[in-house]
């Protein structure tokens, strides 16, 4: 059983990774394999054994693989027909979750009954959001807590549609395939007012919906106001969307993330405490012990409390893993029968990715399996029981170190604090705050509420204390894939029994992960990486020894920005430890909105802008005027800047676009231009200021297309006097401004300019190199790069 988990959970991983769908027809390859291995079952070879255990393995590998691949296809095949996005198409359905809610408006899952529009063909599962006039948002607090619309409701709403489409960064987070995995084949936005049709759709998901959405204004009610109670609705219902951006940074310094949620820790934490209670209580009542042995009613009340819970928490993917490990468990518990772990684990390995394929793609899924593997390899298998503060002990050193090389490749840092901080939250968090939390939500009673937040707010207190401690967190680069290996191979090592000599020599298989750091470019060259950030502009510019940031992105909205969603995690992920220098063009959110987030999390030597001096940055920061003449050397590159003008800072009359700090960027390779926002006029006084010297100042080999391709830029003379060979779009998918427009892209193509585009391109990496004697620049985008199958529609 435990060769074929593996087998069939590698054969789904590998599946996931695949730039194309296969044709299923193949999946019959696996019937000779079959046959084969039954042939040779009765064998008694040795050779003959290992190699049936090889092709055991290959069997549940290809059915692994074309088990995921079925799976897969069923679920492209409902796709938004490309023809119908972004036009009005009128439909009946029911909202399907409970209402998330930000400062802008509404957002829920929408599941369609019926298609008014005639011809239309629409996903039967979309994501919808209700933006409110611009009136109403002043009074976003009250609107958040108590929205207009309620689970299981029937509404008639005219929707804008398109297919699920995410930026797409190194390091970064791929919402296709996380809306791939949940279901939502479309998402869009709502015009007018929906109707109400029916009040309440009496079925099961529903209920359970309405449920959900009780408790969240319940708890809303009672800890109106109060600064942790995003973190207490997580807690009890898994909606973290409440939690802000501050915390969740002390969260993940902390190591605690996994707390702030439902967790599989708090499912396995209430069933225990049931089983506990049940069995405490039903042993002492002889008739219920007579009629049902204690351990199996335990067992059974205990996987009700999972069950119950799961469905409190929006039966989300990774509540349904814990839960089906846990029902593996419990149903090896009820039959009675001696069974080992790593069986177990392995059927419940196999359950959860029959169940849903997806998940082998998710850092969830490998985090609480891979937890359970090595707390049952660390302590299990001992001749004499330790005392219970040994174990305490020794669980906490197994976790920290044997969950080190998959914190290190997912998430690129782990917190040294974290085994102090999680021997008192766990506990704490476990054990008080979340029964408490769910006591008061489900009781007409205030005080539970009330206590979980009091000690919620005390375990805060501590961890915003260690956070403190200057070696609180390691942060490195994004190992390698294959450096996880060996660093497996030292965590099995140092966690063998004592006894074992010489088990300090698995620190050696950590060397890789930590010491292979990624290439930086030579002494004269350079990369710059154009960041996929939606429609925006952020740029990373690397020599040999310095880093560069050209603009952050945008604010999304008061939980999310650019800046800590792609900018931060990109830099983190190359190895970045601080900025030699950032530049933020000028004072428009989609330039500036990610600014204060990077200011907070990466540290800055020099700041340049033609924001206003009002706007505040941290005081450690050197702080200047980007104008025109202001030129540094770094590492072989030279950078100019040469628009705007100082006197420009007191014309009035200049609009903010047409202040953005231009850039040049010239290596021995090759040379870049960053523009920023700048309109026709900008482009006209860049193009007389620089007339004597056109050719040396305004030509450059790459450009990064002024204002994303607004008709207002890129005006023939400019397109002419810059002459690119290569051009980047920096736009959002689909946007609302229609960026780039046709008329100035056919510019570029006159001058035949190589044209990408980051919302079909995603990031685009620049490598400015010289092979030999010959300048290059290569060009390489992140879709292209990273390919994979549910890209295949855009």
């Amino acid at each position: 059983m435990i060769l074929f988990a593996l087998g069939f959970v590698l054969g789904a991983f590998i599946l996931q990774q695949m730039p194309f769908l296969p044709d299923l027809i193949w999946s019959l390859s696996v019937l000779p394999l079959f046959f084969i291995h039954v042939c040779l079952r009765h064998a008694q070879s040795r050779f003959v054994g290992l190699f049936r255990a090889q092709l055991w393995i290959l069997i549940a590998l290809i059915l692994g693989f074309f088990w995921s691949a079925a799976f897969a296809t069923y679920r492209l095949a409902e796709a938004l027909p490309v023809h119908w996005q972004n036009k009005p198409i009128e439909l009946v359905g029911v909202v399907a979750s409970v209402p998330v809610l930000t400062e802008h408006g509404t957002r829920f899952n929408f599941a369609v009954e019926h298609i008014l529009t005639a011809d239309a063909i629409v996903p039967e599962h979309l994501s919808l959001s209700i933006y409110r006039k611009r009136e109403q948002q002043s009074q976003a607090h009250e609107l958040m807590q108590f929205p207009d619309f309620k689970a299981g409701q029937r509404l008639r709403v005219v929707a804008r549609l398109k297919r699920p489409h995410s930026v797409q960064n190194p390091h970064g987070f791929d919402f296709e395939s996380w809306s791939l995995a949940e279901n939502i084949r479309a998402i869009g936005n709502v015009n007018g007012k929906p109707v109400i049709l029916d009040a309440f759709v009496w079925r099961p998901q529903y209920v359970v919906e309405r449920t959900r959405q009780i408790v969240k204004q319940r708890i809303a009610k009672v800890l109106m106001n109060k600064p942790y109670s995003g973190v207490v609705q997580a807690l009890v219902m898994g909606d973290d969307s409440q939690i802000s951006v501050k915390d969740w940074q002390l969260f993940l310094r902390t190591g605690i993330t996994h707390l702030m949620s439902i967790s599989g820790l708090h499912i396995t934490m209430l069933s225990g405490l049931m089983f506990v209670l049940v069995n405490f209580v039903w042993r002492r009542i002889p008739n219920l012990s007579n009629k049902v042995p204690t351990r199996k009613a335990a067992t059974f009340a205990g996987l009700l409390t999972a069950l119950i819970y799961a469905l409190v928490a929006g039966f989300s993917v990774p509540t349904q893993r814990t839960l089906y490990m846990l029902m593996v468990f419990g149903v090896a518990l009820w039959s009675g029968r001696r069974f080992v772990i790593a069986q177990v684990l392995a059927l419940a390995l196999v359950i959860v990715v029959l169940i849903d394929p997806w998940s082998v793609i998710s850092a969830g899924f490998w985090l609480s399996f891979g937890a359970v593997a090595l707390l049952s390899f660390a302590m299990g298998a001992r001749i004499a029981t330790p005392h219970w503060l040994k174990v305490a002990v020794q669980t906490q050193w197994a976790v920290t170190i044997g969950m080190l090389p998959l914190l290190l490749i997912m998430f690129h840092q782990a917190s040294i604090i974290s085994p102090v901080a999680n021997a008192i939250a766990i506990p704490l968090i476990s054990f008080f705050v979340t029964p408490l939390a769910l006591l008061g939500s489900f009781l007409p009673i205030d005080w539970p509420l009330h206590l979980a937040y009091y000690l919620l707010e005390r375990c805060v207190i501590f961890l915003d204390w260690l956070n403190q401690l200057p070696v609180a967190v390691w942060q490195q680069h994004a190992p390698t894939r294959w450096t996880l290996a060996p660093a497996v191979v030292g965590v099995v090592w140092m966690l063998l029994p004592r006894g074992v000599p010489l088990r300090w020599l698995g620190v050696f298989g950590f060397l890789p992960m930590i010491l292979i750091s990624p290439s930086r470019p030579a002494l004269g060259d350079m990369k710059a990486t154009i960041l996929d950030v939606g429609q925006g502009l952020s740029v990373v510019v690397q020599t040999s020894k310095h880093t560069l940031l050209y603009d952050a992105g945008a604010k999304f909205n008061a939980q999310s920005d650019a800046g800590s969603r792609v900018v931060v995690p990109f830099l983190q992920g190359e190895g970045v430890q601080k900025l030699d220098g950032f530049i933020v063009t000028h004072d428009d959110n989609d330039h500036s909105g990610g600014m204060g987030s990077v200011l907070t999390l990466m540290p800055v030597d020099w700041f340049a802008s033609s924001i206003p001096q009002t706007v505040t940055i941290p005081p450690n920061v050197e702080r200047m005027k980007c104008y025109a003449g202001q030129s540094w050397h770094w590492d072989g590159v030279d950078f100019e800047m040469l628009y705007p003008n100082l006197t420009d800072y007191d014309n009035v009359r200049i609009k903010d676009n047409d202040r953005s700090c231009v850039l040049k960027i010239t290596s021995e390779s090759g040379s870049l231009l960053l523009t920023g926002d700048i309109e026709r006029n900008a482009e006209s006084a860049l193009i007389s200021e620089n007339s004597s010297s056109l050719p040396a100042m305004l030509k450059s080999d790459v450009l990064v297309v002024p204002h994303h391709g607004s008709k207002t830029s890129s005006t023939q003379d400019f397109v002419e006097a810059v002459a690119p060979s290569v051009v980047i779009f920096t736009v959002g998918y689909l946007n609302r401004f229609k960026h780039p427009r046709p008329e100035v892209i056919a510019r570029y193509k006159t001058i035949n300019s190589n044209i990408y585009q980051s919302d079909y391109h995603g990031a685009i990496e620049l490598n400015f190199n010289k092979q030999g004697t010959t300048p290059e620049i290569a060009v390489r985008n992140w879709r292209a790069q990273r390919k994979r199958y549910w890209h295949d529609a855009f």
